[in-house]
């Protein structure tokens, strides 16, 4: 099993590009389900999950194959079987993204109940309650959902209790060749929704209210191949900007949307950093001492749970108090007891961590990560402690980094991936 080593202790220079974003890359994939004809694809991370979403779809029987731009071309004309086998969406949550196309397209689908990251309930009845609202009969038997539309879907009106990502990306692409319309209220409103939203339309998909919380699907009879570059990762991006801000320096991302990142760039401002934007280019500077900041972690626009873990390992190294209260999942402070081993001074109060920041307080330790933006947070302690950190169980953070430990070397951090 692979491990990271980090030499803690280098500051961090120069320059990255943002890799494409794992949140848009997946729902796109799925979507490639909905068409008549190819979906070419450009900005694909080369991510396990990324891996793991291309081998379902393939195991149904889709062609997919790689140009020598590194675009990827899925065609689902041919489509042998409308499963989704466990053994392939047992480590991946977003797998259930195949249920609403499946249907919409076929009339049926059988989806494994997927796994992922244990950071909290993520309850897949609000995908299912979407389905049913849509016209589908759905059961769950066998570790499997069933679901048949066998008349075609037929528009309805969907109301979220409360926001789901992909329950809004699975309601949307159900949708999208249903009969009539439908309207999806207190639908997600990140960006990686609108991502996939732009998609569909190149496709032929009629939808309105992008960015709102109100989205209206009007159906339409078939959509026709196109070709869409996906996103820049957000939160890929603020994860290196928290580095730098962390270890000190100065780094340019480039191929960046900054204006997804409000809330994470008025964070990182702060805390100390000096931000200046240019386009598609994020540019943080750090050169004085970390400040402690509050966050409370909510739905887009607002600040987003998963930078929670990263920015408690900032506020390790922040001279004084502050707090991070998690309001999305109630599982989701794992890495909490991880970076205490490594010297944090870190309380947890029902969904509130209390840290008591000091510079230098952290040191080497063996750490095993448990989700993925755990280990993210472990990495950046790792940056900063002093002497050599060993983080075990990394295969989660390469679900959703492209070549971490790459791409920080290239700033100057002293990083060593080893098996074994």
């Amino acid at each position: 099993m692979d491990k990271l080593i980090i030499e803690g202790g280098h500051s961090l220079n120069g320059s990255l590009k943002a890799s494409g974003a794992k949140n848009s890359a997946l729902p796109i994939l799925a979507s490639s389900l909905l068409l008549e004809g190819k979906l070419t694809l450009s900005n694909i991370p080369h991510l396990k999950d990324v891996t793991t979403m291309i081998e379902v779809l393939g195991s149904m029987g889709a062609n997919i194959t790689l140009d020598e731009d590194m675009n990827l071309e899925i065609d689902t004309s041919n489509l042998k079987n409308q499963i989704a086998r466990y053994e392939l969406v047992k480590t991946m949550r977003a797998s259930v993204l195949v249920l609403g196309p499946l249907l919409a397209k076929f009339g049926q689908a059988e989806v494994a109940l997927p796994g992922g990251c244990a950071i909290g309930s993520r309850p897949v009845n609000l995908h299912l309650d979407c389905m049913k609202k849509l016209g589908a009969e759905v059961v769950t038997e066998g570790g499997y959902i069933k679901a048949k539309a066998e008349n075609g879907l037929k528009g309805a009106e969907i109301l979220f209790d409360t926001i789901s990502v992909t329950g809004t990306e699975n309601a949307i692409m159900a949708a999208v060749l249903a009969e009539g319309e439908t309207v999806i209220k207190n639908a997600a409103r990140e960006p990686e929704v609108g991502d996939l939203i732009d998609c569909l339309i190149s496709m032929g998909a009629k939808i309105k209210g992008k960015g709102t919380k109100e989205l209206m699907v009007f159906g339409v009879k078939e959509l026709k191949q196109t070709s869409y570059e996906v996103m820049p990762d957000r939160i890929e991006t603020a994860t290196y900007l928290t580095a730098v801000a962390m270890t000190g320096g100065e780094v340019s991302i480039k191929n960046s949307m900054p204006e997804t990142l409000d809330s994470v760039l008025k964070k990182l401002t702060e805390a100390g950093a000096k931000i200046d934007i240019n386009e598609n280019t994020i540019n943080l500077k750090m050169d004085k001492n970390l400040k402690p900041v509050d966050i409370s972690t909510a739905p887009y626009p607002l600040f987003p749970t998963d930078m929670q873990a990263q920015f408690i390992s900032l506020n390790t190294i922040a001279e004084g108090q502050s707090s991070v209260v998690e309001t999305i999942f109630e599982n989701r402070f794992m890495h909490v007891q991880e970076l205490i081993r490594m010297g944090g001074d870190i309380s947890l109060a029902g969904n509130t961590a209390i840290i008591n920041g000091k510079k230098n307080s952290l040191h080497s330790a063996p750490v095993m990560a448990t989700d993925l933006r755990a280990s993210a947070s472990l990495v950046l302690a790792g940056l900063v402690a002093k002497g050599e950190t060993k983080i075990d169980r990394i295969y989660h953070i390469d679900r959703g980094y492209e070549r971490i430990e790459e791409k920080l070397n290239s700033l100057g951090a002293n990083i060593e991936r080893v098996t074994g």
